[in-house]
């Protein structure tokens, strides 16, 4: 299979988008309850329509439960969204239309969309980014990875993650030796109703 993030260390995407405002609070906001701590994310449906949708009907249908953070590279990304501690990949749904020309930067504390080298393949998988990644971002001809909200609370859980030792598991690279396991995902506060 291909991995969701493919060589994203050796992208060569300059850094064209700035980052966008910090999304208002009718945002919906989702908490990610792991065995390292809790994350909450406040997602940006203004910029990121379909991405966020999809996410959150993720998470509303509880995918995320049980899953793990499948692949941690330390000052880049944890990612996660796919995979059962055993390392069996998940069932997912219709891909999302990429949507990194939305002004928004894969900088430290965002969380965007993985995918594939096909730029509208993105399902379940996501990842957080733990450094400023805006090699990752969109260009004039070259789509990059949407970036669809950002780490409110719980940086300090995510950069936890983000120092476990990692080992290969058959062709998974980069997984964590003890399971870093997403427990519940739930949504606090959820997106105001499209109009």
């Amino acid at each position: 299979m291909i991995k969701p993030l493919l060589a994203a260390l050796t992208l060569s995407m300059s850094p064209l988008l700035a980052h966008a405002e910090t999304p208002d609070a009718a945002a919906a906001i989702v908490s990610l309850n792991t065995t390292l701590g809790s994350i909450e994310l406040t997602l940006n449906p203004a910029q990121a329509p379909a991405s966020v949708e999809n996410f959150l009907q993720y998470v509303e249908s509880n995918h995320y439960d049980g899953v793990i953070f499948h692949r941690v590279i330390p000052g880049f990304m944890i990612q996660g969204g796919g995979f059962t501690p055993e390392m069996q990949q998940l069932e997912t749904g219709t891909p999302v239309q990429n949507e990194s020309d939305n002004g928004l930067s894969n900088r430290r504390g965002t969380i965007a969309m993985a995918r594939t080298r096909d730029p509208d393949s993105a399902t379940a998988q996501f990842f957080i980014n733990t450094s400023d990644n805006r090699r990752l971002d969109g260009m004039p001809g070259r789509p990059g990875y949407t970036v669809f909200g950002e780490v409110t609370e719980g940086m300090d859980v995510v950069d936890a993650i983000n120092r476990v030792q990692t080992t290969r598991k058959g062709r998974h690279r980069d997984v964590p030796v003890d399971p870093v396991i997403i427990e519940s995902a739930r949504v606090i506060t959820p997106a105001p109703a499209a109009e």
